[in-house]
C-alpha cells in the first residue's frame, strides 16, 4: 500500500468518524499509573464501560495494594462489562505487581522527567501492559503523539483497507503519526476507539458496516460476514472424516500378542519354603481376646 493512499485513508478515517462520534475528554488528574490502568479496563471497551469498571475498582478496593492482592478472579468481577474481564483482570493484576516489586509504591510520575523513548520502553517492559495501554498512557499522561490503537481499532482499519493484514497482526498502524497533526491525535483516538468498541460489540451492525464503507466503498468484499466456518468444518474432508472414525485407544492389558489371543501375564509363586513355616507359627500362635470396651463417660451437668 502507498504511503499517500493510506495518509488519505487515515484522514478519511478522521473525516467520517467525526460526523458520527463525538470525542471523550480525558481526566487530567490522573497520573501516569491511573492513565495506564484505566487504559487496561479501556481496552476493546466502549468508554462507559471502561468508566463503569474503574470507578468500581475505587469503590471496591481500599487501594491500589487492595486491587494488587486480590485474585483474579475477584477483579474479573469487579470489571464484568468490559470487553474480556479475566484479561483485563490479570492484566491490571499483574501491572501492579511489577510496579510494586521495582518501586515499592504505583508511583511512575518520575517518567515525566524521561525521554519519551526511555519512558515508552520502560512502560512496555513492565509486565501486566499492552501496547494499546502504553501508547494510551503516553498520549494522555506524558503528551506524546502516540495513538493507541487495539483489537477492535486493527479490525476496522483493516476492513476499510488502511493497514494490511500483516500489519494488522503485528499490532500496529505505521505511519498514523505522520498521517495525524499531534494536536488532532488525542481527538483522532477517541473518535477511533468508538469505532473500536462497536466494531468489538457487534462488527456485524449494520450501522457500523455503513460506517466502514462510508470510509472507503472497496471495503464490502472485506466486511466481515456471519456464518463463519468453524475449525472443525475447515478441516479437509479426509482429515475430518478420519477424525470422527478414529477408534478409542485400546487399554494395554487387553491388547492381543503378536501371535494371537492376548496372554494372561502369570502370578509369580510364593516359595513354599517360607511360607509352610509362618503358616504353622501363625497357627500355633493363640490370638488374644480383645477386652469389651469400657462404657463412655457420662458428663456432669454444669
Amino acid at each position: 500500500m502507498a504511503s499517500l493512499n493510506r495518509t488519505a485513508l487515515l484522514n478519511k478515517t478522521f473525516k467520517v468518524l467525526r460526523k458520527h462520534y463525538k470525542p471523550v475528554p480525558v481526566d487530567a488528574r490522573r497520573s501516569v499509573s491511573e492513565h495506564l490502568l484505566y487504559a487496561l479496563c479501556l481496552e476493546n471497551s466502549s468508554y462507559a464501560s471502561a468508566n463503569r469498571a474503574y470507578k468500581a475498582l475505587q469503590a471496591e478496593f481500599i487501594d491500589w495494594n487492595d486491587v494488587r492482592v486480590a485474585t483474579v478472579t475477584e477483579l474479573a468481577e469487579v470489571l464484568a462489562g468490559t470487553a474480556d474481564p479475566p484479561a483485563a483482570a490479570g492484566n491490571l493484576r499483574r501491572f501492579l505487581q511489577s510496579v510494586f516489586e521495582s518501586r515499592y509504591s504505583y508511583d511512575l510520575e518520575n517518567l515525566r522527567k524521561e525521554n519519551l523513548g526511555v519512558a515508552a520502553k520502560k512502560l512496555a517492559e513492565t509486565d501486566g501492559t499492552t501496547p494499546f495501554a502504553v501508547a494510551y498512557a503516553m498520549q494522555n499522561g506524558l503528551g506524546a503523539h502516540s495513538i493507541p490503537v487495539d483489537r477492535g481499532a486493527l479490525g476496522a482499519l483493516l476492513v476499510v483497507g488502511a493497514i494490511t493484514p500483516g500489519e494488522a497482526a503485528e499490532g500496529g498502524v505505521p505511519g498514523a503519526e505522520r498521517a495525524i497533526a499531534k494536536n488532532k491525535g488525542a481527538e483522532f483516538a477517541s473518535l477511533l476507539h468508538q469505532l473500536s468498541a462497536d466494531f468489538v460489540a457487534n462488527c456485524y451492525a449494520p450501522s457500523l458496516q455503513k460506517i466502514l464503507l462510508e470510509i472507503n466503498d472497496d471495503a464490502k468484499a472485506r466486511l466481515p460476514k456471519r456464518g463463519a466456518k468453524k475449525p472443525e468444518e475447515e478441516l479437509p474432508p479426509q482429515a475430518a472424516k478420519a477424525k470422527e472414525s478414529k477408534p478409542a485407544p485400546v487399554p494395554v492389558e487387553s491388547r492381543p500378542a503378536p501371535g494371537g489371543a492376548a496372554k494372561a501375564e502369570p502370578s509369580k509363586p510364593t516359595p513354599k519354603a517360607a511360607a509352610a513355616p509362618a503358616a504353622k507359627a501363625a497357627a500355633a500362635k493363640p490370638v488374644p481376646a480383645k477386652p469389651a470396651p469400657r462404657p463412655a463417660a457420662k458428663r456432669k451437668p454444669r
